[in-house]
């Protein structure tokens, strides 16, 4: 399973080459590019999206505007996700969670997957020179399964893609639920990147994933006072706390050095 390192921090892909895993609008912002060293993924920054519009403000066209010019100039991606639309509850209903205020977009989980497929079959025919994945979304196991025949409806075999996104499962990753759903998903022969997926979800359902991304390094780090001769105030920024925390979740190994696994 190839394990991205998910960042802010643009400038990390010309640190290190373990891959990494970058909003799309953390390039856009840049006045100038750095070049990748090693492998990494765009993310299109959908949750923010939603959360704090109840919508997509970015259209198509100036969505793949912004991943040619990332391809041209930090390098070709291994892929970037599509301007898909989660189905947590929160996103759809709005409210709050604890400090983040989500505004709620009020359509059906239905609906939401209706548009997720529509954007991948736009973005395929705006740019079929890129490698934008399908994401599958829902939130009831049905509902994933509804996804998929959406896919195949729209002339889209879920199980001829290089990659396939698990969407709206990174909050009840290591719950029987959420195994449940990857477990069939994967049984279906799709080979599935697991968004935002902590070290609990890893070690229930990584091996039945072909990718996955993890932000799990910064939390942890914030809770937790710097490593060793590090001035800051935690390493939630750090991006040598980051890559021995993924040498610890892919070694298998228990915590070390204040480097929790």
């Amino acid at each position: 399973m190839r394990f991205y390192l998910t960042t802010h921090k643009r400038h990390w892909v010309k640190l290190t080459d373990v891959p990494l895993f970058l909003k799309s609008e953390h390039f856009v912002e840049a006045v100038k590019l750095p070049e990748a060293l090693g492998p990494y993924a765009v993310d299109s920054g959908g949750f923010w999206e939603l959360q704090k519009n109840g919508r997509w403000t970015r259209s198509p066209r100036q969505y793949v505007g912004d991943l040619r010019r990332i391809w041209e100039h930090v390098g070709p991606f291994d892929w970037a996700a599509p301007q898909d639309w989660m189905c947590e509850p929160l996103i759809i209903h709005g409210g709050k969670a604890g400090p983040n205020v989500f505004a709620g977009t009020g359509l059906s989980v239905a609906e939401h997957q209706r548009r997720t497929v529509a954007n991948y079959v736009e973005l395929r025919s705006l740019a079929p020179e890129l490698p934008i994945i399908p994401v599958l979304q829902g939130w009831e196991l049905q509902d994933y399964e509804r996804c998929v025949e959406l896919y195949d409806r729209a002339g889209i075999d879920l199980t001829a893609e290089p990659l396939v996104g698990l969407g709206s499962v990174c909050r009840r990753q290591s719950t029987r639920e959420g195994a449940e759903i990857v477990t069939a998903l994967a049984a279906h022969g799709i080979k599935l990147h697991g968004f935002g997926f902590k070290t609990l979800g890893l070690e229930k359902v990584g091996h039945l994933m072909a990718t996955a991304d993890s932000l799990a390094w910064s939390y942890h780090a914030r809770k937790r006072p710097p490593m060793p001769d590090h001035t800051h105030k935690n390493c939630a920024n750090c991006i040598e706390y980051a890559l021995k925390w993924r040498e610890r979740v892919l070694g298998g190994l228990p915590p070390q050095d204040g480097v929790p696994a």
